[in-house]
């Protein structure tokens, strides 16, 4: 690995590096952070794909673990292997995929260990999940600092799994503001031919193809507007952008319901925040969620965000402010939502003018860096003043 090998060096041990939300946080983090204050490496337990070429940081080794389905005992063998020759000063955790990866840090004397929960899927949507939270306890007096990245995950360590308080750090994820901004017409170049009409109302959503972002009831939710106002079928058009496993099923929905003629699946993108442009509402489904990235990448584009009440939502869209708020898994009132902003253009111009405001106030890049540095900085002065 290039670099100053003087120059602390932490290691960030993840599932896997791709397309995701926790994913893209970790590499604007890296790629921003000084060079001279830490190194970084990446453990996949995986897999990494093509979103490792986002990191644009020098130096920043990435190390596939390629882990069996199931439980692979060899792969602690291997990432044993790796942390010894690493040297980490610091081991980082993401979610309850890597924390049990914490136990053979044992084996490095003096390395500090930090757990971020940035969010849970179908199979714990609420984190009550006794398995789960048994095995989070068990790691809790051995976590120097858990990372929550809203403040809805940082109660619920506190309370639920009973983390002290003060080893907890509450830190949004920022935005990138310079790629993502508010465009001053559409392009109808970037989609399919004759897709957009010239007065086209472009509903949007950027998201794994998944259980737990529920594009499901995006589609349920449009295929009941149309049923409310079929007029609107020459002028309603979706995007929904992103690759998973439901994908298939989704367009089958799709072809079921009859609207492959308004609905484009495009798949993963790499110009997201020139299809956001392309949009005029955004809508987040998700059952689950912590703070969504694609959320805040919306409002920086200057677009009013329907989401789910649920998570650290919330704590980003404010009803009638800069968003409307849902119940999960409830297409009806999502529909309503939906028809409230089509027929009010100059509400969802407020709406997205506010969430332009909102993002450049208090979600920025520099700050969720500079907050993330203070934590490595503070757990390593704690482990000297030993």
């Amino acid at each position: 690995m290039k670099g100053d090998s003087q120059t602390p060096l932490v290691a960030h041990i993840i599932y896997a590096l791709g397309t995701g939300g926790l994913e893209n946080g970790l590499v604007n983090i890296i790629n921003r952070a000084p060079r001279k204050r830490y190194r970084h490496a990446i453990i996949c337990l995986t897999d990494a794909d093509d979103f490792a070429s986002r990191i644009t940081a020098p130096g920043v080794e990435i190390i596939q673990l390629h882990k069996k389905p199931g439980h692979d005992i060899r792969l602690y063998w291997r990432l044993l292997k790796t942390l010894k020759r690493l040297k980490p000063v610091i081991v980082h955790t993401r979610n309850l995929t890597s924390l049990e990866m914490q136990a053979l840090t044992f084996f490095l004397p003096g390395v500090r260990r930090i757990h971020g929960e940035h969010g849970r899927d179908i199979h714990d949507l609420d984190g009550s999940n006794r398995k789960y939270n048994f095995l989070r306890k068990v790691f809790r007096p051995f976590i120097h600092c858990y990372i929550a990245v809203s403040h809805d995950l940082g109660q619920w360590l506190k309370t639920v799994v009973g983390v002290p308080s003060e080893k907890v750090k509450q830190i949004y994820n920022g935005v990138d503001i310079e790629r993502f901004l508010p465009a001053a017409h559409k392009n109808a170049a970037l989609l399919p031919a004759n897709f957009l009409p010239r007065d086209a109302i472009v509903i949007g959503a950027v998201g794994r193809i998944a259980e737990v972002k529920n594009q499901r009831s995006l589609i349920l939710a449009v295929d009941q507007v149309l049923k409310a106002k079929p007029e609107l079928v020459d002028r309603l058009r979706v995007m929904l952008v992103g690759d998973g496993p439901l994908l298939a099923g989704i367009k089958t929905l799709v072809s079921d319901l009859r609207l492959s003629d308004i609905i484009w699946l495009p798949g993963d993108r790499t110009d997201i925040p020139q299809l956001l442009q392309q949009m005029d509402i955004f809508v987040l489904p998700s059952l689950a969620e912590g703070v969504s990235n694609t959320v805040l990448e919306a409002m920086a584009t200057g677009l009013p965000v329907i989401a789910t009440r649920v998570g650290g939502n919330p704590e980003l869209v404010e009803e009638d402010v800069n968003g409307l708020l849902v119940d999960v898994d409830d297409s009806q009132q999502l529909a309503k939502a939906l028809l409230k902003l089509i027929e009010q253009p100059e509400l969802r111009q407020g709406l997205g003018q506010q969430g332009l405001k909102k993002v450049s106030e208090t979600f920025n890049w520099q700050k969720t860096v500079a907050q993330y540095l203070a934590v490595y900085d503070e757990v390593l002065q704690t482990e000297r003043k030993k």
